[in-house]
């Protein structure tokens, strides 16, 4: 089974990392919380409301959204344009109002707009400047940095971030590793997929490891480091000390 009797609960407004060598089940975690898969047992809740069972877009309307390990961008696009589609779910209130251009409906454009250029300053993508460019003329850095807020666009209080540093120079991993403080500092949930050991140590509240599918440890990056089932199972001796 790639994910056997997983239990593991996300405090609000912690960075939560889940660890673990290939193939132990991270991915199909993500994969099942967003609805991508469907569970074959067990049940996902959040904010105390079952969302297991529901659409991957239902799921993301109830405030869970999440990146993937390869950009999935809209490249014909600018980036102003990227963040307003995935902003849609909040400024969408039907066919008519749009149509019309209702009070409603202006008011909501008018603060997708304001959060989009919010988060292109907090996550380094230089607000309103960058906001006309080509998603396609962006460096990698900025791509994973604009997939990030393309999740936020959606008003997710809580985000699935898969491998945001993979491709990173080490300049742009401190980049991404502030950004991501700020955005706990705002109060946004994160649950963090990331192959950097040094990074999800200095980063993340609370760290999981998953090996073979299974919960092998949970707690502090430092009780994850002196745990002995993880130096075996992933991080070696000298990674733990690091």
């Amino acid at each position: 089974m790639a994910v056997s009797d997983l239990s593991m609960m996300v405090t609000p407004g912690a960075i939560h990392g889940l660890i673990g060598p290939n193939g132990a089940g991270k991915s199909t975690v993500f994969n099942l919380i967003s609805g991508v898969l469907s569970l074959s047992a067990g049940e996902i809740f959040f904010k105390g409301e079952r969302i297991s069972g529901l659409r991957p877009s239902e799921i993301c309307r109830r405030g869970v959204a999440r990146t993937f390990q390869a950009t999935t961008l809209f490249r014909e696009f600018t980036v102003l344009q990227n963040l307003l589609v995935a902003a849609h779910l909040r400024a969408a209130d039907g066919l008519a109002p749009a149509l019309f251009a209702s009070p409603a409906y202006r008011r909501k454009e008018r603060e997708a707009l304001a959060s989009a250029q919010e988060n292109l300053t907090s996550l380094g993508l230089g607000g309103t400047a960058q906001a006309g460019r080509s998603v396609e003329k962006l460096p990698h850095r900025d791509q994973k940095a604009l997939s990030i807020a393309m999740a936020l666009a959606t008003g997710a209080e809580l985000v699935l971030l898969d491998e945001p540093l993979a491709g990173l120079t080490a300049q742009e991993r401190e980049e991404t590793l502030g950004a991501l403080r700020r955005l706990r500092d705002r109060g946004l949930t994160i649950l963090l997929v990331e192959h950097d050991m040094k990074a999800v140590m200095g980063l993340c509240d609370v760290v999981t490891v998953l090996d073979h599918g299974v919960r092998i440890a949970e707690g502090t990056p430092r009780e994850i480091q002196e745990n002995p089932a993880v130096i075996e199972a992933y991080l070696g001796a000298e990674d733990a000390r690091a």
